[in-house]
C-alpha cells in the first residue's frame, strides 16, 4: 500500500484540507463529498488517493469557471 492509500478518519480529513471534522461527517451522511465508507460498525474512512483526486477535481472545475 502506498502512501496515497492510506485510510483517513475525518479528523485526517480536516488536518489535510481545513474543512472541519463535522463537514466531512455531514457529507458522508447526505451522500456527497469523497466516498467514504465504513471499516467498522463506527469507523467511517475515506481513501487518501480518493481525497487528493476529489481535491484535483474542484480545483480543476473552479479554474475552469473562472476562466469562463
Amino acid at each position: 500500500m502506498n502512501t496515497e492509500d492510506t485510510y483517513l478518519r475525518a479528523k485526517d480529513c480536516e488536518a489535510l484540507t481545513g474543512i472541519p471534522e463535522a463537514t466531512w461527517r455531514w457529507w458522508a451522511h447526505v451522500g456527497q463529498g469523497p466516498a467514504s465508507f465504513k471499516l467498522s460498525a463506527r469507523r467511517r474512512v475515506w481513501r487518501k488517493s480518493v481525497v487528493l483526486a476529489w481535491i484535483e477535481e474542484r480545483e480543476r472545475l473552479t479554474s475552469t469557471q473562472a476562466a469562463a
